[in-house]
C-alpha cells in the first residue's frame, strides 16, 4: 500500500546540501544508461537542475544522498544532466526514460521539474516521483520535499548584521523567482531584527523565463563588486546555485565576508581558493531529503505528499565549520538566541519581501 505523509517537519541524521553545476550529456552514478532489470539491482534515479553536479551546492547535496543510498541501501543509482535551453519537453522525455528503465524513485532536483512530473507521474502509477523545492504539483506517487529557507536565511542575516562594519551588507538572488525571495526575506528580516539601521543591497542576476543566473557563476562575480564597491557592503548572502560561487570569489577578493547557500561551502572542495572568506553557510538537509527517500522506498513504503525539512529539526540551519566563526562568540549567541525564537514560534519569519 501506498502511505501519504504530510508532516510539518521532518528529523534527518545530518546537514550536508547543495545546489548545482554546469554540465550536459549524463554523468551516472554507477551506470545510467543500463536498465536495473538488466542486473536485477534496484535502481533509484535524480534528475538535475539547472547547472548540473558539480556545483558545490543544491545539486551536489542530492547526488550526496543518491550516494549515501547506494552504499547504505546497496542499490544502482542513475544520474541525468540539463542541457543548456531546455524545455518542458525535454524535462518530460528525461524522467520518462529514467522511470521507464525501472529506476524508483525519480527524483527531480527542483522546481523546474513541477509541469514535466505532473505529466509523468499519472503514466508510471507504481513509481515513486519526488521533487524538491516544490509543492504546486500532487498526487498518489508524488513527493514533495520542501524546505524553510526562510528561516535558515533569518540566522544568516543575523550574523550579517553582527559582523558588518559598514552596516551594509548585499543580498544576491540566482533568479527572481518565490523560492529565492524566501531567502531575501528571511535574510532581510534577520539583519533588520538586529540592527534595524543596517542597510541591505538586493539583486537578482536574472528574471524567468531566463534560469541562467543560477548557472554562471561571472554573473554571481559581477554583482557581487558591484555591491562590495559601490554599495559599500562588507558581507553578501548569494542565494544563486552555481552562479553563487563568482560572489563567493568576488568577497574573498576584496578581503570582505561571504555567506554560502544549501550546502555547507567552506567544506566544499572546489571553493577550497575562498574558504577562509565564507563566514557561514545557510544549510538545507537535502542530502537526508533524497535518501529518506528513496529508503522509503525499498522499505517498501513510499513516503508521499509534503515532507517539510525544518529549522526545528535541522532541516536548515547556518554552518558553523569556519573556526573564525567559532571564535564569535557573541555572532553565536544572538543565531542561537533567533534558533531558538523561530523554533518557539517568538519569531514569525517571513516569506515574502
Amino acid at each position: 500500500m501506498r502511505r501519504i505523509t504530510r508532516i510539518a517537519t521532518v528529523g534527518i541524521a545530518s546537514a550536508a546540501l547543495a545546489l548545482s553545476a554546469t554540465a550536459c550529456g549524463g554523468k551516472k552514478s554507477s551506470d545510467a544508461s543500463s536498465s536495473p532489470s538488466e542486473s536485477g539491482q534496484k535502481s533509484a534515479a535524480i534528475a538535475y537542475d539547472i547547472g548540473g553536479r558539480g556545483d558545490q551546492s543544491f545539486n551536489d547535496a542530492a547526488y550526496a544522498g543518491l550516494k549515501k543510498a547506494e552504499t547504505d541501501l546497496k542499490i544502482k543509482g542513475a544520474e541525468a544532466e540539463p542541457t543548456d535551453g531546455e524545455g518542458e519537453a525535454d524535462k518530460v522525455q528525461r524522467l520518462t526514460e529514467l522511470a521507464r528503465k525501472g529506476n524508483n524513485p525519480v527524483i527531480g532536483v527542483g522546481f523546474a521539474y513541477a509541469p514535466a512530473i505532473k505529466k509523468v507521474a499519472p503514466k508510471f502509477p507504481d513509481t515513486t516521483f519526488g521533487i524538491i523545492d516544490d509543492t504546486s504539483v500532487t498526487g498518489g506517487n508524488i513527493a514533495n520535499l520542501v524546505f524553510n529557507e526562510e528561516q535558515g536565511s533569518y540566522l544568516a542575516g543575523v550574523a550579517a548584521a553582527k559582523v558588518s562594519k559598514t552596516g551594509t551588507v548585499g543580498f544576491i538572488g540566482g533568479v527572481e523567482v518565490p523560492l529565492i525571495k524566501k531567502f531575501e526575506a528571511g535574510f532581510t528580516q534577520g539583519v533588520k531584527d538586529t540592527n534595524p539601521n543596517a542597510k541591505v543591497l538586493s539583486a537578482y542576476l536574472t528574471q524567468p523565463p531566463n534560469f541562467d543566473g543560477f548557472a554562471k557563476p561571472d554573473l554571481g562575480k559581477a554583482a557581487a563588486l558591484g555591491q562590495l564597491d559601490a554599495g559599500g557592503a562588507d558581507v553578501v548572502y548569494a542565494a544563486a546555485g552555481l552562479a553563487g560561487s563568482g560572489a563567493i570569489e568576488a568577497a574573498s577578493s576584496k578581503g570582505k565576508w561571504a555567506i554560502g547557500v544549501d550546502s555547507d561551502q567552506y567544506n566544499q572542495a572546489g571553493l577550497a581558493k575562498y574558504k577562509d572568506s565564507i563566514l557561514t553557510s545557510v544549510t538545507k538537509d537535502v542530502e537526508d531529503s533524497v535518501f529518506n527517500l528513496i529508503k522509503s522506498v525499498q522499505d517498501g513504503k513510499p513516503t508521499t505528499g509534503e515532507i517539510r525539512y525544518g529549522l526545528d529539526k535541522d532541516g536548515v540551519g547556518l554552518a558553523d565549520s569556519n573556526p573564525k566563526y567559532k571564535e564569535m562568540a557573541d555572532v553565536i549567541a544572538a543565531v542561537e538566541k533567533a534558533k531558538a525564537d523561530i523554533i518557539a514560534n517568538k519569531i514569525k519569519v517571513k516569506t515574502a519581501p
